[in-house]
């Protein structure tokens, strides 16, 4: 049984790509939707959907954080409600682990393919799209994975030498657009170019995370707002027009730090 998690960006895109052009068989796609994608993530699904369809690859499942209730909550709503920034603002991973990772686990406890595999006592593979020059990464999860009872994790970009570049190669050579980078909307990672970019391309989204951030402030203590040591809306007022920097977003930058293999 072999899984990927798509998260909607560059890495993972060639991922499936190139275990396509390799042959290697894929079971189950599945994509975290957190509720505050970038819209162009959005709407990058339906095309990989296709190219997946078109090439005999299952669809991509989509999978949400649900709560005790059994109630759709998104990572923004969560914030909302508590009064606080997404974890990594706090340097922590939570609402990755909780938002991207949580749903994909429980959708994969309630999956009889699954199920039967672990049955028989075997392993479930699980793919992750790091790029080689991200080993770092595979070595620090290195023992986490050899303890993992469920899952076998396998990082094929690494092993066949796919640095970003060869990622965007081959999603090019498929004839594909580039997905463009994968994130939360009100991701703290984000650089300032892109969120100029957010606040010229999809003002209704940039004031949204002004109102996370402004709910959160009450409550801050060791960071500031979404910048970490500094907070969006200080940076916008210091630059009403925000004309510096301002462009899209380069398909080299890497996604951002709460990602698993985007």
């Amino acid at each position: 049984m072999n899984i990927v998690g798509y998260g909607g960006g560059t890495n993972s895109t060639a991922l499936l790509i190139g275990m396509h052009q390799r042959g290697i068989p894929v079971d189950l796609i599945l994509f975290s939707d957190t509720g505050g994608e970038q819209p162009h993530t959005y709407d990058y699904l339906p095309v990989m959907d296709k190219w997946l369809k078109a090439h005999a690859m299952p669809g991509i499942t989509v999978v949400r954080y649900t709560d005790q209730n059994g109630d759709r909550l998104t990572l923004e709503d969560e914030c909302l409600r508590s009064g606080t920034l997404p974890a990594i603002a706090y340097g922590y991973k939570k609402c990755s682990l909780k938002h991207k990772v949580g749903p994909q686990d429980k959708f994969c406890n309630h999956y009889p393919p699954c199920q039967e595999v672990w049955a028989r006592g075997e392993k479930v593979v699980k793919f992750i799209g790091y790029d080689a020059g991200e080993e770092r990464r595979r070595d620090h999860a290195f023992v986490y994975d050899i303890q993992d009872k469920k899952y076998k994790k396998q990082y094929p970009l690494i092993d066949w030498g796919w640095y970003r570049e060869d990622c965007i190669a081959a999603i090019l050579q498929e004839g594909l657009p580039l997905p463009g980078k994968s994130s939360c909307f009100f991701c703290p990672s984000m650089k300032k170019n892109e969120i100029r970019t957010l606040y010229h391309q999809h003002r209704d989204l940039f004031d949204r995370a002004l109102v996370m951030e402004d709910q959160a402030q009450p409550n801050l203590i060791s960071v500031k707002g979404l910048g970490r040591s500094w907070s969006w809306r200080e940076f916008v007022e210091a630059d009403k027009n925000q004309v510096s920097m301002c462009g899209l977003f380069p398909e080299t930058d890497m996604p951002c730090g709460c990602y698993d293999g985007d």
